[in-house]
């Protein structure tokens, strides 16, 4: 595996959460900058350094509503 994807989206409460696409890591933060951090220790801590992807894609996820 070369790459992991991540979803990244604001949590309702604040801050922000992230899951990765196919494999069972999540984590969460208060800001986008501790996120990447703990995304990455996250990741490090899954994979064995033999596995361990030359990339972490994130995917920025933003909702909205709008009223009619």
């Amino acid at each position: 595996m070369n790459e992991v994807f991540f979803l990244v989206e604001e949590a309702i409460e604040g801050g922000y959460i992230a899951k990765a696409v196919g494999e069972g890591i999540f984590t969460e933060a208060d800001t986008m900058d501790e996120l990447k951090v703990n995304i990455r220790e996250a990741v490090q801590c899954h994979f064995e350094p033999e596995h361990l992807p030359k990339i972490i894609r994130l995917h920025l996820v933003k909702e909205e509503v709008i009223a009619v």
